[in-house]
């Protein structure tokens, strides 16, 4: 019987269930459940082509809507126009038969699309003309005022850059009377270029005519809208160019070489007064075409304005729509029965509310038969669901980046909800940048309803969605602050110190009687050897936390192995790994325990160097120097730990392997093995990082090997005997980044607000409001934010690798189900 209240520890308890839907019930069941979101279909066509399903016509109707829906949107937001988001147009579409209202949506998305696309078209077409006018009156113009200067300047005349010796028509002017171009029977041709092909455009004409014309231009200063993009922002820069040549053949050289280069020719006589004149015709007709512009502009955008209100709830109509027709397609199809079936998996505890389902989608569709659900007897792994709130999910995530839990197997984002943000604290620790660490999070959270589903920053939205991590690493952060005594790189005196400094030229500190109560002791902070002191201390301190990290994931594997029917793994695993880690790292934890609580001013002999005592615990073991025996017998306890591990060494490297050959033989003297097939080795090799043991039901063909178990074994025994030394050297981070962390924080304060004291005066005062915003803003961005996150990662590396290491299988699949709350999340 399945409890009321899933446990924490594991996944829930999966079911899977099958469903006979009657065809006239099916989209009305499949979008109930979807709803509900707890159900994850199984594909029961996974031989048929998609093309060739039974929904395929539908889903191919609902990508055409897709796509005007794309095209509607991209032209609102080209035109900038404010969308109105879901939660505000969901009523739009709530309570109605989705079935009719796509098929409404569909009808009223053809009439927008081809309303929009025939403004689109005549926009871009006025767009177009209006641009042609707007060259053709700057054309007009120039060549105007070049006429005018060419009445009064007939000497001005554009030699050629590629030979030194001036063209025909200079030699005509010079043989002319003088009145300018009216004694010259020479043609032109005038029109616009864009600026950054003049250049190339000037060096071909010289070069194909050899300097037979005469050639004038100018600038337009202002820029062109690029035709049909609505609100362009690709600007044209265009010049006015005229070019004089003599004979037919040269003027039409001329015409193809400028529309080759993108050139546009506009008509303009040598008379001044049809000029004027086409110039006014001009201007009127700009004006017109520029109010009809305008208005057709108006129309276009009331038109996406009034479809932006309701285009987000268009969105979501389509998508459930489709997202439901993929899902019927994986459904079976009976004929016979006019009758759908569907498998799934669904967390055993929400089996009710998927009947509840089942019946709301009856009376839905008016029907009086009901779709019925039975569960299914299975022995295949099913996949992995844990059930997070807005306070784990983000450390659950955490994990499942890792890799996803195997079914029911323990969950280690429970323990990271602690364990997570202490090794970062450990890391980070300091009061103040605590507490900005801690006030960013809780303004997130405070704020949570208005920020919503996000803000489109992705690096702002990844720090909402780990607000909770944030909150927790930052009191954290406060609490081992605290222990380290740790304030901005300064220190709190919250008791009576155990240290004093008497008077005189001595400077050394003498103990007063009492102890701190709290923490480090105030009287380090500025010592000669402070440094020394918290290094011995932070060092100690990362190698027992490691120590104990590692031994809790070890211990770990022992509710994984008698959850899945696996008890001599208990004895033939996880009491050799444990008593290795111990007989070794764990001895080394107890000495320095042992040291810190022995008051060595009182001791005959001096304090051990703990990392010698490590090393000639191997090299000469049972031997240790009087001077520096921490306990009387230390040489036999050392002795006999030295070979516990010894024999835990072969202990894993062969008692997993033989119980597993021993249960094999059992297996097949009792005649089993060709009835339900020879179970593969992997089965039980998977069983040591917690698996459910593989699939019992299917067949195996390989038979069983030892040879291929034991040369398994061999690399699960070596790396483990090596992971806990370079495991237990990883947690050394835990000190080298706390020791730079409080490193960087006093450098800071040095070089920033110590130094400003200095100054006297209003220079005193300027200084230190001066320096104390630079001080808070670098704190902020290195040692907040940059700091936290590389104490982040490594806190990371930690828990996935030195911890999950040991007990996480993380070969389970993600419970996947149809959701149409995750549809509601994506952006438009």
């Amino acid at each position: 019987m399945t409890s009321e209240y899933p446990s924490l520890l594991r996944s829930e308890e999966m079911s899977l269930v099958q469903l006979y839907i009657p065809s006239d019930v099916a989209h009305h069941t499949v979008q109930e459940l979807g709803e509900l979101g707890r159900v994850e279909f199984k594909d029961l066509n996974p031989d048929v082509n998609p093309f060739q399903r039974t929904y395929v016509s539908e889903i191919r109707r609902l990508d055409e809507m897709e796509r005007r829906l794309r095209f509607l949107t991209a032209q609102i937001h080209e035109s900038e126009i404010y969308i109105r988001p879901l939660t505000e147009t969901m009523h739009l579409v709530q309570g109605r038969n989705s079935l009719q209202l796509v098929s409404e949506l569909e009808t009223i998305l053809a009439e927008r699309e081809n309303r929009m696309s025939e403004m689109n078209e005549s926009q871009e077409t006025l767009q177009k003309r209006t641009m042609e006018l707007e060259e053709a009156r700057h054309v007009l113009r120039e060549t105007a005022v070049f006429f005018s200067q060419a009445q009064s300047q007939t000497d001005d005349i554009r030699a050629s850059f590629d030979e030194p010796s001036a063209p025909l028509l200079d030699h005509q002017m010079e043989q002319g009377d003088g009145d300018g171009y009216a004694s010259v029977d020479l043609d032109f041709v005038a029109g616009t270029i864009e600026r950054s092909r003049m250049a190339t455009f000037e060096r071909v004409l010289w070069r194909v005519l050899r300097g037979n014309l005469y050639m004038n231009f100018a600038e337009i200063q202002e820029p062109f809208s690029k035709p049909g993009k609505s609100g362009g922002k690709n600007d044209l820069r265009k010049n006015v160019f005229i070019i004089f040549g003599h004979g037919r053949e040269l003027l039409d050289k001329i015409r193809k070489i400028s529309e080759s280069m993108g050139g546009t020719l506009y008509p303009v006589d040598s008379d001044s007064e049809k000029r004027n004149n086409a110039l006014r015709e001009v201007s009127s007709r700009l004006e017109d075409l520029s109010a009809v512009l305008h208005n057709t502009s108006a129309t276009r955008k009331g038109e996406l304005s009034k479809t932006a209100e309701t285009i987000s709830a268009w969105w979501q109509v389509v998508r459930k729509e489709k997202a439901t027709y993929h899902t019927m397609n994986l459904f079976q199809y009976d004929r016979g029965r006019r009758t759908l079936i569907a498998e799934g998996w669904v967390p055993t505890r929400d089996i009710g509310n998927v009947q509840m389902a089942l019946r709301r989608a009856t009376t839905n569709a008016g029907s009086s038969v009901p779709p019925i659900l039975h569960e299914l007897r299975n022995a295949k792994n099913p996949p992995t669901f844990h059930r997070t709130n807005k306070v784990t999910e983000g450390f659950q995530a955490i994990i499942d980046a890792y890799g996803i839990a195997d079914y029911q197997e323990i969950n280690p984002g429970i323990f990271a909800v602690i364990t997570f943000p202490f090794l970062f604290a450990v890391m980070f620790g300091d009061i103040g940048h605590g507490f900005i660490m801690a006030m960013s999070a809780a303004a997130m959270i405070f704020y949570e309803k208005k920020i919503g589903k996000g803000t489109g920053n992705e690096i702002f939205d990844t720090a909402y969605f780990g607000r909770y991590i944030i909150l927790l690493m930052g009191l954290f952060a406060m609490y081992t602050g605290l222990i380290y005594n740790d304030i901005f790189s300064l220190s709190l005196v919250i008791g009576k110190s155990g240290w004093s400094f008497p008077a005189g030229e001595s400077v050394t500190a003498e103990s007063t009687g009492t102890v701190y109560p709290f923490g480090l002791d105030p009287a380090w902070h500025g010592a000669d050897n402070a440094l020394i002191f918290t290094n011995s201390l932070k060092m100690k301190m990362s190698i027992i936390l490691g120590v104990i990290h590692m031994s809790f994931a070890i211990c770990l594997q022992v509710p994984n192995f008698i959850h899945f029917g696996k008890r001599y793994l208990i004895t033939a695993v996880w009491l050799p790994q444990i008593l290795f880690m111990e007989s070794i790292f764990g001895y080394l934890v107890l000495t320095v325990l042992y040291k810190w609580a022995t008051d060595w001013s009182k001791a005959s002999t001096k304090p051990p160097d703990l990392l010698n005592m490590l090393i000639y615990m191997f090299l000469s073991p049972g031997t240790v120097d009087p001077s520096e025996q921490l306990y009387a017998g230390q040489g036999f306890v050392q002795v006999v730990l030295i070979l516990l591990a010894l024999v835990c060494v072969p202990w894993m490297l062969l008692m997993k392997p033989y119980i597993m050959y021993k249960k094999h033989q059992a297996i097949k003297a009792q005649g089993y093995e060709h009835v339900s097939g020879p179970r593969n080795s992997e089965d039980d090799a998977d069983a040591e990082d917690g698996n459910a043991g593989g699939e019992g039901g299917e067949e195996h063909e390989e038979e069983f090997q030892v040879g291929e178990i034991m040369i398994e074994q061999v690399i699960h025994t070596i790396e483990f005997c090596l992971g806990c030394i370079s495991n237990t050297a990883s947690y050394l981070r835990l000190w080298a980044l706390s020791l730079a962390h409080a490193q960087l924080s006093e450098v800071l304060w040095t070089m920033t607000i110590k130094n400003s004291f200095s100054f006297e005066g209003p220079l005193g005062v300027f200084a230190v409001v001066f320096m104390f915003a630079a001080w808070f803003a670098l704190s902020v961005a290195i040692l907040v934010v940059m700091e936290g996150l590389s104490a982040f990662l490594h806190a990371l590396r930690l828990h996935w690798v030195e911890s999950n290491g040991k007990h996480y299988g993380g070969s389970g699949t993600q419970f996947m189900p149809l959701n149409f709350v995750e549809i509601e999340d994506e952006e438009i």
